[in-house]
């Protein structure tokens, strides 16, 4: 049975994706359209290109996820270059190597732009700071000046994965300038929306996976000191506009994986930390898909 599907941003906890999407094949579903923020971004782009879990795990169990954190050649030390970069690049690594593994992986299955992929078929999200607004990629790319059919998949994934002060934002050049972009769960990290707007029919059912417990479940963050209102501050900018779509309408569509208190940007993930990532998402997808109705 075909289905549509909405995966979540999260980091490095996207591991739990491949799982919960194991469970999901082994129910016979198909995604037919595929929408996503950051790493969610990435699952759905792997399997807009064709790739099933278990090859999307064999793909990352051999990558070394290191290889992401580039600064690039420079004789300061390490520990001076990155408030360097923080300030100057606004970002402590490049993300070059992340679009370059995107660029490749996609390829192997023949996709380069969007024009190698049926219209709608997969959309990502991602942040535009210089006008203040969210881009849908590719479907914003007009408005920009750019033809989406000459547009690199890898590029809109890799602008849709710029964790702010993390990855250094990308620059979208257009017709009108220079436009700095980043990671699309500032303003959206769960999209399920792109499925219930008037100009995109909901042709299938839609099944969404994120990366968090049940909204109810949540708890309450702790303001007590700077550092909790930054934290604070970037977990509501990434919740709060999906959360108020969740809570209307389609809790009872959506795969919730517990994911909290999991870092998103520890790279230097063990094989046994992968797996019980992993096995988390196999089983919320698990207990979900025996009482789902669809």
């Amino acid at each position: 049975m075909f289905i549509d599907g909405v995966f979540s941003g999260g980091g490095i906890k996207g591991f739990a994706l491949v799982g919960a999407l194991e469970e999901v094949e082994k129910q016979g579903l198909v995604f037919k359209r595929v929408a996503g923020t950051s790493a969610g971004s990435i699952i759905a782009a792997l399997v807009a290109a064709g790739y099933s879990s278990q090859q999307i795990y064999k793909l990352f169990e051999e990558l070394d996820l290191k290889m992401f954190m580039d600064t690039g050649k420079s004789l300061i030390p390490f520990g001076l270059l990155k408030w360097f970069l923080f300030f100057w690049r606004m970002g402590l690594y490049k993300g070059n190597q992340l679009e370059k593994w995107l660029t490749e992986v996609l390829a192997q299955k023949g996709l380069r732009t969007f024009a190698d992929l049926p219209p709608k078929t997969l959309r990502v999200i991602a942040s535009d700071l210089t006008n203040g607004q969210m881009l849908i990629l590719p479907d914003d790319l007009p408005k920009y000046g750019v033809n989406p059919d000459t547009f690199p998949i890898a590029r809109a994934i890799r602008m849709s994965c710029g964790i702010p002060y993390f990855f250094e934002p990308v620059k979208l050049k257009t017709s009108n300038g220079v436009n700095v972009i980043v990671d699309g769960g500032v303003l959206s990290n769960f999209p399920m929306w792109l499925f219930d707007q008037e100009h995109v029919s909901k042709r299938r059912p839609v099944l969404g996976i994120k990366l968090t417990s049940n909204i109810s479940e949540l708890q309450k963050n702790n303001v007590n000191n700077p550092i909790n209102l930054l934290e604070a501050l970037f977990e509501t900018m990434m919740t709060a506009h999906d959360a108020r779509y969740i809570s209307r309408k389609i809790v009872k569509d959506i795969i919730f994986i517990p994911t909290e208190g999991i870092s998103g940007i520890k790279f230097e993930l063990s094989k046994k930390e992968k797996e019980k990532l992993m096995e988390l998402g196999r089983e919320s997808a698990a207990t979900f898909l025996k009482k789902w109705s669809y």
